[in-house]
């Protein structure tokens, strides 16, 4: 089978990793085309995932109309070269339009409702929409279900295993704590009028803080200058392992919250948008949600002063992962076996129990 993926953010090259490997042994043959976002690029040469680039993406209305266009027929050229038997993504407008064109099914993950303006734009030319259980919205007789979070396709135990050298270039003790700050960009398409932390909020936590544990610090955009000596010294590839150790996380990044769910880290998810993944794993006690930093400070020292906080987020993660299939199992079976593996699932949801 030949297959066809497009990667359009850092979190997706975590998404479909295991699945890229695990298909290759079989046989399959990919063609990944990736946007040039953030350390998108890095963590595809790192993993040994060769692609092509479908750009930087368009800023403003006019702009991003514009890449649209460009992508798409970026796309579309690659694929009547390569000639794929399925696209695949994680909510790709331009999969889905390149599928259309080229006559190939495109099979789309996707677990954030509040991206209407993506959704609106690859929606009618999807064949198959797979969104976690808690998924809020209805896709109607397209819609596969499955029991699990898309951060499992990496960070279920049987595909991550922390590496505690990480504090080595931390310079930290296996028993010391510490407390990791994300600040996002703010320039994603669904983050349009959204906000997290202000410049000023952002240095009173951390004065704050401080006092109590170290702080590193992960950001997507240009901090206070008085908060470069707590940016976060390590390769991208090794923040899941940080993540692992730290007693706490706060940030604006949801993809990142739900990461220390997966791992049982204690999150403190502060933005004004959420989605169904976040508000089951609040439901599940993993995580925190905030819509402003208002209580944030106050959060977290009371979940500092918990004792024995990384033991209990632990139970908490293992009650999660008991309910929850082994989502890139599952997502081999499925593709292998498309389209038959579609009428099983709406027969059957129950199949995807295999797959722990």
């Amino acid at each position: 089978m030949k297959i066809l993926i497009d990667i359009g953010h850092p979190a997706h090259v975590h998404y479909f990793r295991n699945f890229i490997g695990l298909m290759t042994k079989k046989g399959h043959q990919f063609h990944i085309t990736s946007r040039d976002k953030e350390v998108t690029f890095d963590l595809l040469r790192k993993f040994n995932i060769p692609f092509t680039s479908r750009g930087k993406g368009g800023k403003g209305f006019l702009g991003k109309i514009l890449y649209i266009l460009q992508a798409d027929l970026k796309l579309i050229r690659d694929g009547l070269r390569f000639k794929p038997d399925i696209l695949l993504s994680f909510a790709s407008t331009y999969a889905a339009h390149a599928s259309f064109v080229l006559g190939k099914p495109h099979l789309a993950f996707d677990d954030t409702e509040h991206s209407k303006y993506e959704i609106f734009l690859y929606r009618s030319f999807t064949k198959v929409f797979l969104n976690p259980q808690c998924f809020k919205k209805n896709f109607g007789n397209k819609q596969i279900r499955f029991k699990g979070f898309m951060e499992l396709c990496y960070l279920h135990p049987k595909y991550f295993n922390p590496d505690n050298n990480v504090l080595l270039q931390l310079r930290l003790k296996e028993t010391e704590r510490f407390v990791l700050l994300r600040f996002v960009s703010w320039t994603a398409g669904h983050d349009l009028s959204e906000t997290g932390f202000s410049s000023e909020t952002k240095v009173n936590l951390v004065k704050t803080l401080s006092e109590y544990v170290k702080i590193f610090i992960s950001s997507e955009s240009k901090l206070p200058e008085e908060l470069e000596q707590y940016r976060l010294p390590v390769s991208p590839e090794k923040l899941h392992d940080v993540l692992f150790y730290s007693t706490l996380y706060i940030g604006e990044g949801a993809t990142t919250a739900s990461e220390c769910a997966m791992l049982g880290t204690p999150a403190i998810y502060v933005n004004s948008l959420s989605a169904g993944t976040l508000e089951e794993q609040e439901r599940l006690g993993l995580l925190f949600s905030f819509r402003n930093p208002e209580g944030v400070l106050e959060k977290t020292l009371e979940l500092l002063k918990m004792p024995d906080l990384k033991t209990e987020f632990h139970k908490r993660r293992n009650a999660m992962l008991a309910k929850s299939i082994d989502v890139t199992a599952f997502m081999v079976w499925f593709v292998e076996n498309y389209p038959g593996s579609v009428k099983i699932m709406k027969e059957n949801p129950e199949y995807q129990e295999r797959f722990r």
